[in-house]
């Protein structure tokens, strides 16, 4: 890949795109959607080859169930696209404004970021998130797949670039596709040096991707955060509540980042709640427990070290007993990634030195983690979900992709 060259044109792109107004983007938006709903056969045929040779190649059926594309889910591709199209621009926003006691009118307003890269795994979903996501805000984008993903990919964004270019003032050239080589990383090398040609890169997918970008960038990065999300059940908690948010946060698709990896729960609950959650698991998880939650479970499996803080990513997870709510917190704190947390209890006082004290990007009350999501939180789509705590946490949407400048307006004032 010439990064140079490629970059160069992108950045041209998101000069034109800094120009248009919220209608132009929108109807370019639009037309995405009406050419992705148009050609979902083609895409389904690309993806499934995509499938073929990963299963072929032995990943594992939770990795193919990041990887799969199915009618439902370019619905949900779409569905997530007109979201966006219906969020408000971001880009002119007036954050503040004042005038200075010497006359000078200034006023800090929103601006797109200009090039932006993103790197991910699997998911060819989030081709289309990404893009859509980036258009809206004004920047243009250059998407790094992985080799499993890459016939969708290729799909897509031919699908994408053909609607932007039948569309007046679209901008075609606001997307590009890293062409991506299995065993090659050198593209990926090349993205994470380009100083000056790129103005910000995300890591979207497992740890070793993440470490990998935001150890050897030379570029800004944002980083998101792998999943290792933990449930705590109180002693005060609704247990029948608890079997039910952990067997939806754990099971409903336990591929994704928003999935629990944990179950901690107090000692004064254990006896009755870990025997209700064997039964609601139903034999479908594989529990890893602690020396103190083993002896109430039939199945489980002891738990070693390297389980806790552990990112399955399947139908597993550890179990560990506490002795209070202080503890639960201290230990989530050292093994999670500040991702998404959440507590089961009725007490007003533990609840809150929950929320308090959980150091993630979001911390829940008597719900599932599975809601950490830029669609559920009502952003259409999200770039990733931020576990750092500059620039942007937590789910990001159109907000995350912009920056701010200061407008001065004078009349002829010196210093």
């Amino acid at each position: 890949m010439d990064i140079k060259k490629v970059c160069s044109s992108l950045r041209v792109a998101s000069g034109k795109l800094a120009l248009h107004n919220a209608c132009q983007k929108n109807a370019a938006l639009e037309a995405v959607a009406a050419a992705l709903d148009k050609n979902r056969v083609s895409i389904i045929a690309a993806n499934r080859a995509d499938v073929e040779a990963a299963r072929a190649g032995g990943l594992s059926e939770s990795i193919i169930d990041r990887l799969l594309l199915d009618d439902k889910r370019i619905d949900g591709i779409v569905d997530s696209l007109r979201l966006v199209i219906g969020q408000t621009d971001p880009v002119g926003e007036e954050i503040a404004g004042w005038k200075t006691p010497n006359g000078l009118n200034i006023r800090q307003v929103r601006v797109p970021l200009g090039v932006v890269a993103i790197i991910y795994e699997n998911r060819p979903n989030v081709t289309v998130d990404a893009f859509s996501l980036a258009y809206k805000s004004g920047n243009a984008i250059l998407l790094r797949g992985s080799s499993s993903s890459y016939k969708s990919n290729v799909e897509i964004v031919r699908v994408i670039r053909q609607a932007l270019a039948g569309v007046d003032g679209g901008v075609p050239e606001a997307i590009e596709l890293v062409e991506v080589r299995e065993h090659d990383h050198s593209d990926v090398d090349q993205i994470l040096n380009a100083v000056g040609l790129i103005d910000v890169c995300l890591p979207r997918g497992g740890k070793k991707l993440i470490q990998n970008v935001v150890q050897n960038a030379r570029v800004p990065v944002i980083e998101t955060g792998s999943g290792v999300c933990h449930l705590y059940v109180d002693g005060e908690g609704d247990l029948d509540m608890a079997c039910t948010v952990a067997e939806n946060a754990k099971i409903q698709r336990p591929s994704v980042c928003n999935a629990i990896e944990c179950i901690v729960v107090h000692k004064a609950v254990a006896g009755d709640f870990l025997p209700k959650l064997e039964a609601k698991f139903a034999g479908r998880v594989k529990m890893h427990a602690d020396d103190r939650a083993i002896k109430y479970l039939k199945n489980a499996v002891a738990a070693t070290e390297e389980d806790f803080g552990n990112e399955y990513l399947d139908y597993e997870c550890c179990v560990k007993v506490v002795d209070s709510i202080e503890e639960a917190i201290a230990y989530i704190n050292s093994h999670n990634t500040k991702h998404s947390e959440s507590i089961i209890s009725e007490s007003r006082a533990n609840t809150r030195l929950f929320q308090a004290m959980i150091d993630a990007s979001c911390v829940y009350v008597n719900a599932s983690t599975r809601f950490t999501d830029g669609g559920e939180f009502g952003f259409g789509a999200e770039l990733g979900i931020s576990t750092q705590k500059l620039h942007a946490r937590g789910p990001m949407g159109i907000k995350a992709l912009t920056t701010t400048k200061y407008l001065i307006d004078g009349e002829g004032q010196i210093r």
